[in-house]
């Protein structure tokens, strides 16, 4: 439901029947809530003024009915003529008459009623409806505050919560936040129907910002209904003003200081800020300034903000005070060089402080040492060289000296050759030989040796080998020295690979050298095995055990090929070639006859067995190449067949029966 400001709620309506004739004075729209009740103050003129009326009907939400003619709708009272008691107890009560007055009482009106009223009025020669708007909310109105254009600190204002409703008979009441006395009122007429309460008062500046509510209230069930709050804005001049130093801790003698000038209430805002100081400084925004480089005795400083007004704030001291200053690292012993293995001591000095309770700490390259006024080393190595600060604080801050270098003195130390590049040397690169080491003061003599301890006679840190060669490949060391000593490396070994055209050329004079070896290998052992023969034929005449016989190589012509048989004996690589051995034992008597034994030796029966009357002949055949494919070579003669001339030279006389020459053949 939307609520009106009076001048809107309290109009004027007229309407006229014809524009001449009937005439009505009511309130445009009423307001109430289910439950309550609802005034309905009317007047009213026939036109003429010569009939009476005969007839009153109110409807609720009606409508014209285009056929008939006539309204219909809800009918929530109706009177004829004759007119009874007025004051019969109804819900709806005419309380008007039949000349002028059409006031209508609703008791309770009920939330269905919202929406329109219908007033018929009827006369012997006319007839009208007039519609009056009826809002009937589920719920109790809510009052509407109305302020003044301006409250101001101190000045005396008149405040009023209004309601758009007014019953007699139903008890309400309006009441305010504030503990002020407040007066109500109420208007019921055809113009205007409400309920207000005026408060009149001196707003405070506290005042700026507060919730004020006006609460319609139930005396009768003792209970709130409903209500409205508004914010209050009063202007006033700045309030609270203070002046307030921004930094975190206590200020330092040339510190950059940041003052603010704070309050607590202002209305309107605060358009600019005043300072009273002395000395260089800065307004860095609205209300904060900047002093650089504040002095130890600064004076006393104060600010004022202002809007419409100005409102200074108390005077606020700085109280500056110090960290330690000239803070130092001394050298208390040795007074001179430092050499490693000395026993040095260092101290921590400042020249003033305040306050004077002030604590030490040492840093080494930024990194926490220890907390002391000394630090001490008993016996200092290079590892303990570096910058060295130390700090003194107090309970305003701390200060940290300048970082002080600590050299320490020492000889060649971790000397080391390194190769490059590390993963592999091939000749006609180029290899880097580096001296490495660790030494103060720097080293400012190399000499480099090789495997054979012979000088280099270079001395630079750097060996380079431009281009590498297969002779440089051995150890190599290095020889480093400063003013303070002379240390000599472990040797490195340098590797320098072949090259792919060098590896190249050495197999292909190596593949030569074997192909060549393995030729005169070749004729050697035919050459060994061809006297070895020689000296087995030999050796076989002088051996014979009282017997002699000769041995005659004799050659003949081999039968056609036709004739041959096909050499098997070749088909087997392991009796290539291999040696066949065959026993020859000569016939003792006349008596005797031979008989082919196995694997072709020729034996006689009965031999003495104290007689040693055999002699074993080797021959060596040498297979030939045509028999792998089973062709014999086209030569005319079989050079691989040894025949031998056994001749009996025995003791006795010669039978004759042997004087015969047997030809043995043995061929594998």
């Amino acid at each position: 439901m939307h609520l009106l400001g009076p001048s809107l709620l309290l109009l004027e309506y007229l309407a006229f029947s014809d524009s001449s004739k009937w005439k009505f004075e009511h309130p445009h729209t009423l307001y109430s809530w289910d439950g309550a009740c609802v005034w309905i103050p009317c007047h009213y003129a026939i036109p003429g003024r010569k009939d009476d009326l005969e007839n009153l009907t109110l409807y609720s939400n009606y409508e014209y009915d285009d056929t008939t003619k006539n309204f219909n709708g809800r009918i929530l009272y109706e009177k004829t003529k004759p007119w009874g008691d007025p004051h019969t107890p109804e819900r709806v009560q005419f309380l008007g008459d039949q000349r002028s007055n059409c006031t209508i009482r609703i008791n309770p009106v009920l939330e269905q009623d919202n929406g329109w009223l219908g007033l018929r009025l009827i006369t012997k020669t006319n007839k009208w409806m007039e519609k009056i708007d009826l809002n009937v909310s589920k719920t109790p109105l809510s009052p509407h505050i109305q302020l003044p254009p301006e409250i101001q600190e101190s000045q005396e204002v008149t405040l009023t919560c209004l309601l758009n409703f007014s019953c007699p008979g139903y008890q309400i009441q309006l009441q305010w936040s504030l503990e002020e006395p407040a007066v109500t009122s109420t208007s019921l007429t055809t113009k205007t129907v409400f309920t207000q309460s005026k408060l009149t008062f001196q707003p405070q500046w506290t005042h700026h910002g507060k919730n004020l509510t006006c609460q319609l209230w139930d005396p009768k069930a003792e209970r709130i209904l409903s209500e409205e709050t508004v914010l209050l804005d009063v202007k006033h001049a700045p309030k609270e003003v203070t002046t307030v130093i921004q930094n975190p801790t206590r200020i330092q003698e040339g510190d950059t200081v940041t003052l603010s000038c704070n309050y607590s209430s202002s209305n309107p805002r605060v358009t600019r800020y005043e300072w009273n100081l002395q000395g260089s400084w800065k307004e860095q925004s609205p209300g904060v300034l900047i002093i650089q480089k504040v002095a130890w005795d600064a004076r006393p400083i104060t600010c004022a903000a202002c809007n419409q007004w100005c409102s200074w704030a108390p005077s606020v001291n700085l109280d500056v005070q110090h960290a330690p200053k000239d803070v130092r690292v001394q050298q208390i012993s040795p007074p001179s060089e430092i050499h490693s293995g000395h026993r040095v001591l260092l101290g921590c000095n400042f020249s003033s402080s305040r306050p004077r309770d002030v604590r030490f700490f040492w840093k080494k390259n930024g990194i926490f040492l220890k907390e002391g006024k000394e630090l001490s080393f008993d016996s200092i190595s290079p590892e303990d060289a570096g910058n060295y600060n130390c700090l003194i604080n107090n309970s305003v801050g701390q200060t940290m000296s300048e970082a002080r270098r600590l050299q320490v003195l020492y000889a060649p130390r971790m000397l080391h050759v390194a190769i490059s590049p590390k993963d592999q040397v091939v000749e006609g690169k180029k290899a880097v030989l580096t001296c490495e080491s660790d030494a103060n003061p720097p080293i400012f003599q190399y000499t480099w040796f090789d495997w054979n301890n012979q000088n280099l006679h270079h001395y630079d840190q750097m060996l380079r080998l431009d281009p590498v060669k297969i002779q440089h490949s051995g150890a190599y060391w290095c020889e480093a020295t400063n003013q303070l000593g002379r240390v000599q490396s472990p040797p490195s070994t340098l590797t320098v690979y072949y090259s792919p055209e060098t590896i190249g050329r050495r197999v292909a004079v190596g593949v030569g050298f074997c192909l060549a070896t393995l030729l005169l290998a070749f004729w050697g052992v035919k050459l060994q095995r061809s006297w070895k023969r020689i000296r087995s034929q030999q050796a076989l005449q002088e051996s014979s055990s009282g017997q002699s016989f000769f041995v005659r190589k004799q050659k003949v012509r081999r039968a056609p090929l036709s004739e041959y048989p096909h050499s098997l004996g070749c088909y087997n690589p392991v009796m290539e070639e291999a040696i066949s051995y065959a026993t020859l034992r000569f016939p003792f008597s006349e008596t005797d006859t031979p008989r082919t034994g196995d694997a072709g030796t020729l034996e006689t029966e009965g031999p003495s067995p104290n007689r040693d009357d055999t002699v074993t002949y080797s021959v060596l055949q040498t297979c030939r190449a045509g028999d792998y494919e089973n062709v014999l070579p086209d030569s005319p003669e079989d050079e691989g067949i040894h025949y031998s001339e056994l001749v009996h030279l025995g003791l006795g006389k010669r039978p004759l029966a042997q004087e015969a020459v047997e030809y043995v053949t043995l061929k594998h």
